[in-house]
């Protein structure tokens, strides 16, 4: 085994978990699962079947990762953050013909209790603040918060607001990095 699991959680049998991932207490994995290298899932963390974890993804307590979510390389998901995979669920109606496919991009931060609805995208290096709900694809480098989640702005790869309006055109460069950001008819981009 090239990761390190606590005694008390499970990881069944076919599911497949990078070097040097750490999967603590009382974490189950089940078969199906696909997931990347330096990966951390922390206590309480479920992981579906039919789920994808990329590199350097961080899990923190108590987060259910159900079937139909992927997430690229380096997602933050906050403690307590929820995903969905039914739009409409019903208990007496079945409908896991019906699960919808939720992605998350690179370096993407969701905040601790929100909650993602299923069937969305979420752009790279977007960042969800803490019990927003997210209902419709997120753009890349988006700053979302509220219920339901709104752009109140725009963030950088290092995680650092910028002073940027949600529409419009501007530059803007990261305190930290250095790194100058372009924002052209409401998107943002990286400048070259």
């Amino acid at each position: 085994m090239s990761y390190t699991k606590h005694d008390s959680a499970i990881v069944d049998d076919g599911a497949q978990i990078g070097d040097g991932s750490r999967v603590w207490h009382f974490v189950h994995v089940c078969a199906g699962a696909r997931i990347g290298a330096g990966v951390s899932l922390g206590q309480n963390v479920f992981v579906g079947n039919d789920v994808v974890i990329g590199d350097g993804c961080k899990v923190q307590n108590n987060v259910s990762v159900y079937d139909g979510v992927r997430l690229a390389e380096g997602v933050f998901c906050g403690p307590s953050m929820v995903f969905t995979n039914v739009y409409n669920p019903r208990s007496l109606i079945v409908r896991k013909d019906e699960y919808r496919q939720t992605q998350v991009g690179r370096g993407a931060t969701l905040g601790a209790n929100c909650t993602v609805v299923c069937g969305v995208t979420i752009g790279e290096f977007a960042f969800v603040a803490a019990g927003a709900v997210v209902n419709r694809d997120v753009k890349p480098f988006a700053l979302i918060a509220g219920v339901p989640g709104h752009q109140i702005g725009w963030m950088s790869r290092h995680g650092e607001r910028l002073a940027l309006p949600v529409q419009g055109s501007g530059n803007e460069t990261c305190p930290h990095t250095g790194d100058v950001y372009q924002l052209t008819d409401g998107m943002l981009t990286l400048a070259a």
